[in-house]
């Protein structure tokens, strides 16, 4: 099979053949109609994420065909379509069994524990336990800009945030992650305030359903003018981006009682940002995780983007062929694009 592989870390990647990988008892094997190319593939290839053994092939936002299964796969067959959380549970741990299958004891992620998506063929582990089968509605492109991203967002949104009808929603990073968590927050019926540096990424997010986009480069104090704008503070904040400013910022957006939701990735220079602790007692305030979401929760926010109102194909901003995500993975930290890059063609 044709793959993107590196062999050392902050090194150009190459377009090699490698063998086709055949499906554990447990597993199947897919074939890769469709793979998003995220910050986390990024970080990865940086070298900031322990789990990559190398040489390795990134890539974890898939979409496919199942082309060869496991002898105790029960639940999908070859010819389904289907995709993937990023996280995948072995279904047995004390966290799968309890339902949080995003943070199992002993995850499965390809693109990380394992060779991921960059490639024609990827082997999953734990097929019953986690492969979504996908609406005929839906194109593999749409359901590869699921995940991470959109379906992190989704859970970042609605289960850990509990964001309400009516209520405030700060958004700190335009990026796939942002943009995810502007549409969902606006079909949830919120308010939406939206943050970046860049004026496209803002008119995106207003197009996506934010009501006000703030330039944090064009404002003597973002924070003052996010609780002057909503009377005293968001009721949920989401760090999409994951910096030392945009943490801080997103703590600081809060009213009392707010929630803060860590979504972007905090890793090289920027891990263990320097938090206003003092403001988190002062107004009780929870500083939550979001480790991407369950497959047995996808079924609620199928049925959203089935009915229309949900979109995540407004999200995608380019697709590309699997030589071309060479380039775009090495750069991702220009942040060029507005919207999601998808590999459909390999």
């Amino acid at each position: 099979m044709k793959a993107l592989m590196y062999d050392s870390f902050q090194q150009p990647l190459q377009l090699v053949d490698l063998p086709d990988p055949s499906p554990a008892p447990d597993g199947v094997v897919i074939e890769v109609k469709a793979s998003g190319i995220c910050r986390s593939d990024w970080h990865g290839w940086m070298g900031h994420d322990s789990d990559i053994h190398l040489p390795h092939v990134p890539g974890h936002e898939l979409a496919g065909v199942v082309l060869a299964t496991g002898a105790q796969v029960e639940r999908v067959a070859p010819g389904d379509r289907v995709t993937v959380p990023f996280s995948v549970g072995c279904g047995k741990c004390e966290q799968c069994s309890a339902g949080h299958q995003q943070i199992c004891d002993h995850y499965f992620q390809p693109g990380f524990t394992a060779w991921g998506s960059f490639a024609e063929y990827v082997h999953i582990r734990y097929a019953d336990v986690n492969l979504v089968k996908l609406p005929d509605s839906m194109s593999f492109v749409e359901a590869a800009s699921l995940g991470c991203r959109f379906i992190t967002s989704y859970r970042a949104v609605v289960a850990q945030g509990r964001l309400a009808a009516g209520e405030w929603l700060a958004v700190h990073g335009c990026g796939g992650v942002g943009l995810s968590a502007i549409m969902i927050g606006k079909a949830l019926g919120a308010r939406v305030i939206a943050v970046d540096i860049e004026e496209e990424k803002l008119a995106m997010a207003k197009e996506l359903g934010a009501e006000i986009g703030l330039n944090a480069r064009k404002t003597d104090s973002l924070t003052a003018d996010i609780l002057d704008q909503t009377h005293g503070g968001v009721h949920v904040s989401i760090d999409g981006l994951g910096s030392h400013e945009t943490c801080r910022n997103s703590v600081l957006s809060l009213r009392k009682r707010g929630r803060h939701v860590q979504v972007g990735l905090l890793a090289g220079d920027q891990a263990d940002p320097p938090l206003p602790m003092g403001r988190v007692i002062s107004h009780e305030l929870e500083l939550l995780g979001s480790h991407g979401m369950q497959a047995h929760q996808y079924p609620t926010m199928m049925d959203m983007i089935v009915s229309g109102q949900l979109s995540p194909s407004q999200l995608v901003g380019k697709c590309v062929s699997l030589e071309e995500a060479k380039d775009e993975l090495e750069h991702m930290d220009h942040f060029a694009h507005t919207g999601m890059v998808v590999i459909d063609r390999f």
